[in-house]
């Protein structure tokens, strides 16, 4: 297992996160997946044994209970050697204060989210989504007060625009309050918006990235074909959208191709090719069973040829938008719009 510093902070991760919204399975997340206690335990200590050291979760998964198993799981006999990270803004309750980010709401979830997991810190606490009604420069003083707490020791936003983090990181800057140290995001081979500006502002602000649902929600694995149902059809579950279903199969019918060739899974490649991306720091993976995850713990170990890079590129390529179509770049920087490359050398 590789570890990579969290954008500029000092924080080692594992290039491959143990994600957790299986866990519960209760509400809308029955259709993601429903791992119980035991379950949880025998994924969980397979992903350490892999050299796995950080777990995903959030305060909604499952309405808290993700959490309450992560807590369980853990035990306290291996937390030292396990980072966890959880988030905090959805609605988990009825009332008129149980969603956003407010100081009320931020500071009240994070403690209930030390209680579920039965420990004292939370190593990284991601912002779960953007509140356009809380003023931001009350949401970082309530992470900065997290932190002096010692109850938070990192702070994160999650799907957010290009603006919103600029905007955060601007206020964190002129205030001396903890700054974002990652993002964590939507990027997979059939979906590369973040390219025009999200990871480019990982590069320049030193942004670690964690990317979320890397395999699109399964319909990057291989299992699904073009004549077969999808992963979305037979579960239920409709996100991340699919827009363009027939450039969709034909990444796939490359991830398969260069799969068969180097005798593993189209899961792998596809995992392989996002870990190969500028800034992107770990890819937060789930599993069903212990045969997909081992399958997606082996990702961690392959690496892509340059052919093989520049042939996914270019069978999931999105349509450049202006103002990025003026910009210029050599065959070396391929692998996204220009100046979203700055150093080569860990391809």
């Amino acid at each position: 297992m590789e570890y990579r510093t969290l954008g500029r902070s000092g924080l080692k991760v594992s290039t491959l996160t143990l994600g957790t919204m299986t866990f519960g399975g209760t509400g809308p997340f029955a259709a993601v997946g429903n791992s119980d206690l035991s379950e949880a335990k025998r994924i969980i200590d397979t992903c350490i044994d892999a050299g796995i050291n950080l777990i995903d979760t959030a305060n909604v998964y499952s309405n808290g209970l993700s959490e309450e198993i992560v807590g369980e799981a853990l035990g306290g006999k291996r937390k030292n050697d396990v980072l966890i990270a959880s988030k905090a803004r959805m609605r988990i309750g009825n009332g008129p204060n149980d969603e956003g980010l407010s100081r009320h709401h931020l500071i009240r979830e994070c403690e209930r989210s030390l209680k579920r997991l039965k420990t004292d810190v939370i190593d990284i606490y991601f912002l779960h989504e953007w509140d356009g009604v809380t003023p931001l420069e009350e949401t970082i003083a309530a992470l900065d007060t997290l932190v002096g707490q010692g109850k938070v020791r990192y702070v994160g936003c999650s799907n957010y625009s290009g603006w919103q983090v600029m905007k955060a990181l601007s206020i964190s800057d002129s205030h001396h309050q903890p700054r974002f140290v990652t993002q964590q995001i939507h990027y997979t081979l059939e979906a590369r918006e973040a390219e025009y500006e999200l990871l480019p502002i990982s590069v320049d602000q030193g942004l670690g990235v964690l990317v979320w649902s890397p395999l699109a929600g399964g319909l990057l694995s291989g299992k699904y074909r073009r004549d077969s149902p999808t992963a979305r059809q037979l579960g239920g579950w409709s996100e991340p959208p699919i827009r363009d279903e027939d450039r969709l199969w034909r990444i796939v019918d490359v991830l398969v191709e260069i799969g068969k060739a180097r005798g593993v899974s189209a899961a792998q490649v596809a995992l392989a090719w996002l870990l190969g991306r500028p800034a992107v720091s770990s890819l937060v993976i789930g599993a069903r069973n212990e045969a997909q995850l081992k399958d997606n713990l082996a990702a961690a170990s392959l690496t892509l040829s340059l052919d093989e890079r520049l042939r996914l590129d270019a069978v999931g390529r999105p349509p450049v938008l202006y103002p990025y179509w003026h910009q210029q770049f050599t065959a070396k920087d391929r692998f996204g719009p220009a100046d979203l490359v700055l150093d080569r050398s860990d391809i």
